[in-house]
């Protein structure tokens, strides 16, 4: 199998194993955007400076949910605010299910709520990547193995979209926020890859802390 995208992995993580009801929904959401982001920044079709994102080569990558996100930016670009790019890249959301049936992980399922409203899960297929990389994140957050650049970087979004919740379900909040927050601002990438993490994981804070704020005024 090759290797699974950020957006890929962010959306296993979300993902109810059983039910395959999606958790945390706006935070997701704008994770799977950065996810997206940073994939076209370590390819090379995206350059990141300042608040700024700008297309430097517009071909396909081969991979259809972040060819469908670079599409999306390249329609608005060449060049435009990082946080424009992510609201073009969330679109990638489809593709990356879609993606994950395809390749076996989880299966779709459609049923009604009530009998009345309907609705669509994606029950877990296969559990051995998402174990895999469960136990990947365990190693550099729990254990504080160092991490690679893509885990640094899956790490630093999903501290932005507070998922630790889901990541590391039952451990000490605070020893996970703490470690989580480390990687997220080490030097564990490269400066075009730490540029594009810094603004997109500032974006989702902003967007999830905003929208958490709204729900509880009951907006």
């Amino acid at each position: 199998m090759t290797r699974l995208t950020l957006a890929e992995e962010v959306m296993l993580l979300s993902l109810d194993d059983d039910s395959g009801a999606a958790k945390a929904k706006d935070g997701t959401h704008w994770a799977l955007a950065g996810g997206a982001l940073v994939e076209l920044v370590l390819a090379g079709r995206v350059e990141v400076e300042d608040d700024r994102a700008k297309v430097v080569d517009a071909s396909p990558l081969g991979v259809p949910h972040l060819d469908t996100a670079l599409a999306a930016i390249v329609e608005k670009g060449p060049e435009l605010k990082v946080k424009k790019a992510m609201e073009r890249a969330k679109c990638v959301r489809e593709g990356t299910t879609e993606s994950l049936i395809a390749r076996g992980l989880v299966r779709e399922e459609k049923k009604k709520v009530l009998g009345l409203f309907p609705v669509t899960r994606y029950p877990e297929a296969d559990g051995a990547p998402e174990e895999e990389l469960r136990a990947r994140l365990g190693a550099v957050v729990l254990r504080g193995d160092d991490p690679d650049e893509r885990t640094a970087s899956l790490v630093a979004l999903i501290r932005g979209a507070k998922l630790g919740k889901l990541a590391f379900p039952g451990e000490d909040r605070r020893k996970v926020d703490s470690r989580m927050e480390e990687i997220a601002k080490g030097q564990w990438v490269q400066p075009a890859v730490r540029r594009a993490i810094d603004q997109a994981e500032a974006i989702i804070i902003a967007v999830v802390v905003s929208s958490t704020g709204a729900g509880a005024a009951g907006i």
